[in-house]
């Protein structure tokens, strides 16, 4: 059991790791220029980062339902709000 707990934190960490680099790599030439699409997608790996950390370094994926249904709705709304402002 405690091997197949450490085997998932590793993966998940690796993915937090590539998601990093792949978030590094989407940066546009020129920092001072602002592209909609890298934003974007820069700023949902970042919401998916946060997902990964809170169930799998907080152990919220064993919490009871309700509580899981508050957090992934506080995920997908938070994303929402800052996507929004982002585009506006």
């Amino acid at each position: 059991m405690l091997g197949d707990v450490s085997k998932a934190i590793t993966l998940v960490w690796i993915v937090l790791f590539a998601a990093s680099a792949v978030s590094w790599f989407l940066v546009p030439e020129g920092t001072h220029v602002t592209s909609l699409v890298p934003g974007i997608a820069i700023l949902s790996i970042a919401f998916f980062k946060v997902r990964l950390i809170l169930l799998y370094f907080m152990e919220l994926r064993f919490s009871p339902q309700p509580w899981r249904g508050i957090f992934e709705f506080w995920v997908i709304a938070a994303w929402g709000a800052i996507i929004f402002l982002y585009v506006e």
